[in-house]
């Protein structure tokens, strides 16, 4: 029995004039807003269109179906963390090791928890292989960023910049996505940056050539 084709996820038309715009940013906050008071699972087009005061035929001139509005909510989300960390990255080229840390932690952990339930939220909709596929294509801006970062660096030398920069966000990611899903005491999450630091300091300085 062959596989149920997966209903498409582009937006179907782009917002050109303001009121569209507007209109189709009120849809993507309702997404969200819908998304964390009942989950994916129970998040409907009506519902959404409810929450942003709009009809569902209007939602549907945009979003074709859920899985839409949700790989839309998915992709502003990533390109809102990389576009952070990018930008950190550019403004920190030919700095020191410990200043581009500082600089690109920062900018990594406000963009995660600016909407920290957002961020949790949007774990379990990044499931299926074409939500994977754009979080790798947003992963990899990021790695491509922080490697040309660190190649200008004025106190150190790394052997493989790809290599380097791999680990250095697995370890970003991973241990912000346990503080996130861990639901981590505030204290924890108040010593995260400075934490966070500490490890990328650590690494680097050990893996400098």
């Amino acid at each position: 029995m062959r596989a149920k084709p997966r209903p498409p996820l582009e937006v179907r038309k782009r917002p050109i004039q303001t009121r569209s715009a507007v209109t189709v940013d009120a849809i993507s906050e309702a997404t969200i807003q819908v998304l964390l008071s009942v989950g994916p699972d129970q998040l409907t087009t009506t519902r959404v269109a409810e929450r942003a005061g709009v009809s569902v035929g209007t939602l549907y001139q945009y979003f074709p179906n859920k899985h839409s509005l949700l790989f839309s909510v998915l992709k502003q989300h990533l390109d809102h963390v990389a576009d952070a960390v990018e930008q950190a990255c550019r403004q920190s080229h030919g700095e020191r090791v410990s200043t581009m840390v500082d600089s690109v932690v920062r900018a990594f952990v406000d963009a995660k928890l600016e909407r920290a339930d957002i961020s949790m939220a949007l774990y379990a909709v990044a499931t299926g292989w074409e939500e994977t596929a754009l979080v790798k294509r947003h992963v990899k801006r990021i790695h491509v960023a922080f490697a040309s970062m660190l190649g200008t660096a004025s106190d150190a030398q790394f052997d493989d910049l790809p290599l380097t920069s791999f680990f250095v966000f697995s370890a970003m990611g991973g241990v912000m996505r346990a503080i996130l899903e861990g639901g981590a005491p505030p204290k924890m999450v108040r010593a995260l940056r400075k934490q966070l630091v500490l490890l990328c300091r650590g690494f680097l300085t050990s893996a400098a050539a």
